[in-house]
């Protein structure tokens, strides 16, 4: 269902993603773990077809993100770093104009809103200005709009951040109703949620792939006792690095 072969982004003199590739398949989770600046927003824009690749090719569904955007992001459901959206309207009228510019009208388009919000328990807040929201409740208003459409693929980049811990629970119990039927990406700093949430997890440092693995994987790796020092391992620039061949499983993780 997505696929990442290869990918390459440069920013001036920089090149921030080198190569990343991996697979992820209906029923999986992934999630993707990294400290800041190891490239996994850029990597999840290029999938999503927000940027284009300076080399190798991001899929959805078969169709390539750049090349065959429309068609690409027919499948998707991608909420993006800050979770953005427009201040003066209501979560309730955001995931409406979401839902209108993907096709939807009449009472198609009632049920898929009002499922959505109830999905990502916006309750009255559904109708207040997202200018006057917290941030979590920012962040759910977004969440509400990519899984309204109920897309076989979810990108979601810190679909967490800013939330209580009831929200977090509530949406870690969202994720595992849906992930049967659909193929999705998780990035996240919050390693507890890539033990509760992913059945495989791939570690992005300095823009490339340092491991490719189910988290219990990850967890025993090497010397490793858990995933958060298996984490720092994997991610430290001093310490003699694994090479993806020893240590991915499942897919290209290359």
């Amino acid at each position: 269902m997505i696929i990442a072969d290869s990918l390459v982004k440069r920013f001036s003199n920089q090149t921030v993603v080198k190569g990343v590739s991996f697979q992820v398949e209906r029923g999986e989770v992934l999630g993707v773990l990294g400290p800041n600046g190891a490239g996994k927003s850029t990597t999840l824009r290029m999938l999503a077809g927000c940027l284009e690749p300076d080399g190798g090719q991001a899929r959805l569904n078969g169709f390539d993100s750049a090349l065959q955007r429309r068609e690409a992001q027919t499948y998707l459901g991608y909420l993006p770093e800050g979770a953005p959206a427009y201040p003066s309207m209501t979560p309730l009228s955001y995931v409406r104009f979401c839902l209108r510019a993907r096709g939807f009208s009449g009472s198609a388009l009632k049920d898929a809103a009002d499922h959505a919000l109830e999905r990502a328990r916006m309750g009255k807040m559904a109708h207040k200005s997202i200018s006057d929201l917290s941030k979590g409740y920012k962040r759910r208003a977004a969440l509400a709009a990519a899984i309204a459409h109920d897309p076989p693929i979810l990108i979601l980049d810190e679909p967490t951040d800013g939330l209580d811990p009831n929200q977090k629970d509530a949406v870690r119990a969202l994720m595992a109703e849906m992930a049967p039927k659909k193929a999705i990406i998780i990035s996240t700093h919050l390693l507890d949620e890539v033990e509760t949430m992913c059945s495989r997890a791939i570690v992005i440092a300095d823009g490339e792939v340092r491991a490719n693995a189910s988290p219990h994987e990850l967890m025993h790796l090497g010397r490793e006792v858990s995933l958060a020092s298996a984490f720092r391992t994997l991610t430290a620039p001093t310490e003699p690095l694994h090479t993806p061949s020893q240590i991915c499983h499942h897919g290209d993780g290359s």
